[in-house]
């Protein structure tokens, strides 16, 4: 017996001793910006597949929640093509351009970025019906693993990255998704210290003078969903002033404006905030970021910023989206739920973890329907400003200034709700509205999200409206050709 405690004695301290050798992976630096490389949306607009309509996905966080009723929109765009008016058909999921992602949105999201079609091979066994928070709490009480947590920078969260690359990432980085050609994935995180959201795309990597292509994606899915107090911080390397980085050519135009186009105000405000949040890295030398539920939980504000975005390219003639697309389509996926507490029913008050994480999810629930809120307000602006434009009038020699404000975006905005809410049935609604947020669910939950998914699009009064505004009609479960390769 003593001979048998001696060799797992042994065994524990060769593992601490190894575990100890570890590091936290290390964003790398770099010296000098190129503008027309890395995975940043102008980059990425070259794959976009039709000029005429500008298609955006926002999956929402939740957990497993969020990841399956994600996934049920891909299914269902992917099942379903749609007739022109000429006769020609195409998938809807070939349409997408830009997906992003928030916490458990953001695995779906950066797997179908990864893999595309051939998502649909295993991703509901590999990971949707898998107990992924058992297997991080399993690694976390496991000898093996615990000299890396003894090592700065590694915690939970490292773990739980190092868990997803091998279940799902595979070592992929999001140099991967650059060399690829599929939708622009935008996956956020919380930066902790001053409250802004992180997105992972070379444009904001550009800001800290570090190379977004050898971050892995495990690791943006990690700090996605690193929910405060239950998961650490995953820890990103600030080397901001250390390049030659410069404010976009665009913003020469407005930056000296006593008073900009709103458009362009918003724009500006969001680098500045971006430069005033993570520019001083002499102060700030690490970042730490938690999920991105926290500074938006429906994945709105990046959808928001990139509409400022063009709209601001497109009134100072810088190529963009808006110079072709008649349409932009957001389908905006919200799974928040509202389970039920039983706090009231007992003398005894809830704990300090349950306190904790009901504070963090009620601010991000007001936040959810004012970003879905605003996205209806820049719709009804450019109907209005359309509308405008079209009363008016430009005569001969007026000032550029009355040109450049009636040059307003001829895109019409369509925004699809697809949240449990807008869900007919209402004991359906009921059971979706019970499943928790975490990284385990029944797989009669998963299945049941992912169908909810399809039924909310199709009887969606807005997503009919598309469909007649364009002239096309519906094909359900249209037959799907053999997956793509894994990269």
């Amino acid at each position: 017996m003593s001979s048998l405690r001696s060799t797992l004695l042994g065994a524990l301290l060769a593992a601490v001793a190894l575990g100890g050798c570890a590091t936290r992976p290390v964003n790398p630096p770099i010296t000098h910006i190129e503008p027309g490389t890395g995975y940043r949306f102008e980059v990425r607009q070259r794959y976009f597949k039709d000029k005429e309509n500008l298609v955006i996905l926002a999956f929402s966080g939740g957990g497993t929640r969020a990841a399956a009723f994600s996934y049920g929109v891909l299914e269902f765009l992917r099942r379903t093509e749609i007739v022109g008016p000429k006769g020609n058909r195409v998938r809807l999921i070939d349409e997408v351009d830009v997906i992003t992602g928030v916490s458990g949105g953001s695995f779906t999201a950066l797997a179908y970025g990864l893999y595309g079609d051939k998502l649909f091979d295993d991703y509901v066994e590999r990971f949707l019906k898998r107990d992924v928070q058992a297997e991080i709490i399993a690694r976390a009480f496991s000898p093996l693993y615990w000299g890396k947590l003894s090592v700065t920078g590694w915690g939970r969260s490292e773990l739980a990255a190092q868990l997803y690359d091998e279940i799902l990432f595979n070592g992929a980085t999001f140099g991967t998704l650059a060399r690829g050609d599929g939708p622009m994935i935008m996956a956020s995180a919380t930066d902790i210290a001053s409250g802004a959201r992180f997105v992972f795309h070379q444009t904001l990597f550009d800001v800290i003078c570090s190379d977004l292509n050898a971050v892995p994606l495990s690791r943006a899915a990690a700090a996605s969903s690193a929910v405060p107090v239950v998961l650490s911080p995953v820890t990103i390397n600030n080397y901001s002033g250390t390049c030659d980085f410069a404010v976009p050519p665009w913003v020469n135009r407005f930056i000296d404006s006593a008073n900009p186009p709103r458009p362009a105000a918003r724009a500006l405000a969001s680098i500045r905030d971006a430069e005033e949040a993570y520019g001083d890295s002499a102060h700030r030398p690490y970042l730490h970021l938690v999920d991105g539920g926290v500074a938006d939980n429906v994945a709105m504000r990046s959808v928001l910023d990139a509409l400022e975005l063009l709209e601001a390219l497109h009134e100072v003639g810088f190529a963009s989206p808006l110079d072709t697309a008649r349409r932009i389509i957001v389908f905006v996926v919200n799974s928040l739920s509202t389970p039920k507490t039983n706090w009231d029913e007992s003398e005894a008050p809830p704990g300090t973890l349950e306190i904790l994480l009901k504070a963090t999810g009620v601010p991000i629930d007001h936040y959810s329907h004012d970003s879905v809120e605003l996205l209806r307000d820049t719709a009804a602006q450019w109907q209005a400003q359309r509308e405008i434009r079209a009363a008016v009038t430009i005569k001969p020699g007026a000032s550029p200034r009355i040109t450049e404000l009636l040059d307003v975006p001829r895109a019409e905005i369509y925004a699809i709700d697809v949240s449990f809410p807008a869900l007919r049935d209402p004991a359906e609604r009921e059971y979706l509205n019970q499943q928790p947020t975490s990284f385990t669910l029944p797989a009669e939950a998963v299945d049941r999200l992912r169908a909810a998914a399809g039924q909310i699009i199709a009887a969606s009064p807005e997503f009919q409206r598309l469909l007649k505004d364009v002239g096309a009609r519906m094909i359900p479960d249209a037959p799907q050709p053999a997956a793509a390769p894994t990269p």
